[in-house]
């Protein structure tokens, strides 16, 4: 007999549940290669209360500097958030796992002093209203970090970034983009950005559609 297939409950926006155990394991594998480091880049000096979207499975958490208050870590895939359930035990600054969409945050406008946005503008659903949220939440001159992949810089990959959005790379990559422009979504939210460091993962060898990221920091405009 086989297996009755799950379906997301109605509270869950998002449901890849097999995408997200894959996910899962490539990610703590890829922690070992570099991004471990660049976790703790990005999150250098954050202070105060922080709202993280897409949190995944937690590991943001581990590289959070002690003067964070408090981590509220927005995550609508059900696999993942309980990943992050646990890996927020481990942590050492104290974290909140809140189901719901990056398009919709369940919490009180200009209540937060940063906003972390790690590998997830690729995945949500609507970049600009995401970005309003983060916006609408953070309070004036609060501090937006973000660490993403995006449009390449030569026309041939991005050309090819462009023809998988439009086919297969989405379906296979739990929703995934390879061709939105990160800091440009960015400032068109209202955001300034402050700081941003371009490079190619992995250095060195072939690059895929993934390997275009910057990382930096940006301020809410009033």
């Amino acid at each position: 007999m086989l297996p009755r297939r799950r379906t997301a409950p109605p509270h869950d926006p998002v449901h890849h549940p097999l995408f997200a155990r894959v996910y899962a394991r490539a990610s703590e594998t890829a922690e070992t290669r570099g991004i471990a480091a660049l976790r703790t880049e990005l999150l250098h000096g954050v202070t105060g209360r922080v709202i993280e979207i897409g949190a995944g499975n937690g590991l943001n958490f581990a590289h959070y500097p002690r003067a964070v208050s408090e981590v509220v870590a927005v995550e609508p895939e059900r696999t993942l958030r309980r990943r992050a359930a646990t890996a927020a035990l481990r942590a050492e600054v104290p974290v909140d796992i809140v189901p719901g969409a990056a398009e919709a945050l369940p919490v009180k406008s200009e209540a937060f002093d940063a906003a972390v946005s790690s590998l997830v503008l690729c995945t949500v659903r609507d970049l600009p209203r995401s970005l309003a949220e983060l916006h609408r939440v953070l309070r004036p001159d609060a501090e937006l970090r973000f660490f993403e992949h995006g449009l390449a810089p030569g026309p041939g990959m991005a050309a090819v970034q462009r023809a998988l959005d439009r086919t297969v790379w989405p379906f296979l990559f739990g929703g995934c983009h390879t061709a939105r422009d990160p800091l440009a979504a960015v400032e068109a939210a209202g955001f300034r950005i402050v700081s941003q460091r371009s490079f190619r993962l992995p250095e060195r060898g072939p690059a895929f559609p993934t390997s275009y990221c910057v990382i930096g920091s940006a301020r809410r405009v009033a």
